[in-house]
């Protein structure tokens, strides 16, 4: 498996202290992405010393994030991440582009998951056009099978970034999603 780092953190998942493994590798080129530079590769890691790193931080913490690049790039491995993590009695959540819904399925239909958050990059139908990836679609099927879920809460966030999305846009996803939670996060140009 390849990994960027893992941190700790407060505000990854909502009124819990998180561990966060960040995933390496994405399908996407999105042109305001704030982790860039693991999308190619990361640093080689096996599970049993990420099980390691999980173990050294259980103690503190209340839940485990799985994050990247696009960790379902990496599925089987967030599988067995996830399987140990619920050993061990913690809390999951999983962020994700929605690019893979069938790999999202899967994870959900193992009960893995208490908390997805989904990036909403455009309008369903925009896609292609914001991010120069056609997966508006799939981003719309891995939100309603996430909803299928009762116990497994969904927050859907999208990144303003002026240049590529108009106000206009960001109502029309607002009407588009269906979640738990809808958050704008602020584009930081870097």
């Amino acid at each position: 498996m390849e990994y960027s780092v893992t941190v700790t953190s407060s505000i990854e998942y909502p009124k819990n202290m998180s561990f966060v493994i960040f995933l390496a590798k994405c399908p996407l080129r999105c042109p305001y992405c704030s982790n860039s530079e693991i999308l190619e590769e990361g640093t080689e890691i096996s599970l049993e010393e990420i099980y390691e790193k999980i173990d050294d931080s259980a103690m503190f913490m209340d839940a485990v994030v799985v994050s990247g690049g696009e960790p379902l790039v990496q599925y089987e491995d967030v599988i067995e991440i996830f399987k140990y993590v619920r050993e061990i009695g913690l809390k999951t959540k999983l962020d994700t582009s929605g690019v893979y819904p069938d790999r999202l399925q899967k994870i959900l239909d193992l009960g893995l998951v208490d908390y997805v958050a989904m990036d909403i990059k455009a309008p369903f139908d925009k896609y292609e056009e914001v991010i120069k990836a056609d997966i508006g679609q799939n981003v719309k099927e891995s939100m309603e099978i996430v909803n299928r879920y009762d116990d497994v809460t969904l927050e859907c966030r999208t990144t303003y970034c002026p240049k590529l999305l108009t106000e206009e846009d960001l109502f029309t996803i607002v009407d588009e999603v269906e979640c738990d939670l809808y958050t704008i996060q602020q584009f930081r140009n870097r």
